[in-house]
C-alpha cells in the first residue's frame, strides 16, 4: 500500500521540485497538488491523505490556518523559506519542518520519518516490512539507492566521491564530509582526509594501514590515535 501525499504551495517551481524528488520513492504517491490552501481543504477532509507537504504563506488562507481546520489528523510537513515559524509549527504537532530550497538529503530524512511513523501507526511490523537502512546518491543523472550495510568505504576525489561496495563502485558529485554526515556515526568513521570506512568491514590493521576486503586504506596522521582506539576497543 502506497503512502498518499498532497503538496500545497503557491509556487509552481516548489511543487515541481518535490514532484521530482518523489519520483525516486515508489512507495509514495502524490495524489494531488494545490496552489491555494482553501481549495485543498475540502479534498483533504474528503479523502485519505497520509502526508501533506504544506507551505505557510499561502493566498486566501495560511498553512497554519489550514491545519486548524482539518477534520482529522494527518502528517503535516511544513515547507517554507522562513526558519522563524518552526516553534509555532511544532506547537501544531507537525511531523517535520523543511526550509527552502530543500536539499535532497534533507528530503530523504523526512521521507524516512514519514515511513517510520506510518508503519508504527498502521502496526506494520519490522519483520514483515523491513526497510534496510539506505541512502540515495546521484549517478549519471539518476538517483541510485545503496544499502548502508553494503558500503565498504567512501573515497574523496576533489569534487567527487567514490562509494565502494563489494559488488560495485559508484561515483557522484558530492563532498566526502557531506556523505559522511549522512552515514550512522556508530558504524562509519573518517580515518583520512580522503577516506571514510565501515568499521565492521575492517579485516586488519598494520601500522597506519587498514585492510578492508582486498583494499588497503591509509590512516591519516591526524586520525591515527582515535581510529585505533575506536576499532580496537
Amino acid at each position: 500500500m502506497k503512502i498518499k501525499c498532497v503538496i500545497i504551495d503557491d509556487e509552481p517551481l516548489a511543487i515541481k521540485v518535490l514532484l521530482n524528488y518523489f519520483e525516486n520513492f515508489s512507495e509514495f504517491e502524490v495524489i494531488a497538488t494545490f496552489n491555494n490552501s482553501l481549495e485543498s481543504l475540502e479534498f483533504i477532509n474528503s479523502n485519505t491523505v497520509d502526508a501533506v507537504f504544506l507551505d505557510i504563506n499561502m493566498p486566501m488562507m495560511t498553512g497554519f490556518e489550514l491545519i486548524k481546520l482539518l477534520e482529522y489528523k494527518t502528517r503535516i510537513i511544513i515547507t517554507t523559506a522562513f526558519r522563524e515559524f518552526a516553534a509555532e509549527s511544532y506547537d501544531l504537532e507537525v511531523l517535520d519542518y523543511l526550509v527552502k530550497p530543500i536539499p535532497l538529503p534533507r528530503f530523504i530524512k523526512c521521507i524516512h520519518k514519514i515511513e517510520a511513523e506510518y508503519n508504527s501507526k498502521n502496526n506494520i511490523k519490522i519483520e514483515n516490512h523491513r526497510v534496510e537502512p539506505h541512502l540515495f546518491i546521484k549517478v549519471d543523472k539518476k538517483m541510485v539507492k545503496i544499502n548502508i550495510d553494503e558500503i565498504l568505504f567512501v573515497e574523496g576525489m576533489k569534487e567527487y566521491i567514490k562509494v565502494v561496495t563489494a559488488e560495485k563502485t559508484y561515483i557522484t558529485h558530492k563532498s566526502l564530509t557531506s556523505l559522511t554526515d549522512e552515514l550512522p556515526s556508530d558504524r562509519f568513521m573518517r580515518i583520512h582526509k580522503s577516506y571514510t570506512i565501515a568499521l565492521n568491514k575492517v579485516k586488519s590493521i598494520e601500522g597506519n594501514r587498514i585492510q578492508i576486503s582486498s583494499y588497503t586504506i591509509p590512516i591519516g596522521r591526524n586520525y591515527s590515535k582515535e581510529v585505533k582506539v575506536k576499532i580496537l576497543e
